[in-house]
């Protein structure tokens, strides 16, 4: 399958590209919510060692003042108390309920392609599609499955080509009785060690206008489903980003 043409899309394309938009912004809200538990928690965490060992000292029998012991008090309950914030939004961001289906991984994607196709066609990209029908089912959320492939196919049709070089992505969907993999591959300049190491992290982009969010949220919703994600160079150039889900034990 390939988008050649420029697709109109129609109400159902609309409503999907809405809720995938919905899906986008919620994930990076939770990302960023874990982002800055994860950035934060490590100096406050400190801030309360530090803080506690200062009351310790002060309380030895040396020249020291009571004021000074209850600001060194103030300063650790404070800080535990910002902790203890800090991991209720994360939970309060991470404990969502994964509304799962049974279904098959090109039903998944044949309901997206339409709105994939109308970015392929304005990017001005050639997009392809090889899926083994012989695959077993897996248990997912499809809305943020098809998110995740969402943010993964925008990344390709945004990527870096050389010159005169003819713009292409193609999905491929195989897999074994243990897992289905979905990658989307294209024909870009690749990714540096450097930046490939850091894909995945909140807030890392290599784009001059990104969030760093959408590989970030992707990941996450991948391993809510006991996946895994990841990103390979490909021989001749080019980039493969990946996502494996097991398949349905039911």
């Amino acid at each position: 399958m390939a988008a050649d043409g420029d697709p109109s899309g129609g109400p159902a394309t609309s409503r999907l590209l809405e809720q995938l938009m919905q899906i986008a912004r919620t994930s990076a809200l939770e990302e960023m919510a874990s982002g800055f538990a994860h950035e934060l928690n490590q100096p406050i965490g400190a801030i309360a060692t530090f803080a506690q060992a200062a009351e310790r000292m002060l309380s030895r029998p040396e020249p020291m003042t009571a004021q000074a012991l209850d600001v060194l008090r103030h300063i650790s309950n404070e800080a535990l108390n910002a902790g203890q914030g800090i991991r209720r939004i994360r939970k309060l961001f991470n404990d969502h309920a994964v509304a799962r289906v049974n279904c098959a991984m090109s039903d998944v994607i044949a309901e997206l392609m339409p709105v994939l196709e109308l970015l392929a066609s304005r990017a001005g990209v050639r997009l392809e599609i090889v899926i083994d029908p012989s695959l077993p089912a897996v248990s997912v959320d499809r809305l943020r499955i098809q998110h995740v492939l969402y943010t993964l196919v925008q990344n390709s049709l945004e990527a870096r080509r050389p010159a005169q070089q003819p713009a292409r992505v193609r999905i491929e969907v195989t897999g074994d009785r243990y897992a289905v993999t979905t990658a989307v591959i294209d024909n870009g300049v690749g990714l540096t060690t450097e930046a490939r190491a850091q894909l995945f992290r909140p807030f890392f982009t290599t784009k001059d206008q990104g969030t760093g969010l959408g590989l970030a949220s992707s990941r996450a919703i991948v391993e809510a489903h006991e996946g895994a994600i990841g990103c390979d160079d490909v021989e001749g150039g080019g980039a493969k980003f990946w996502f494996r889900i097991p398949v349905s034990i039911s």
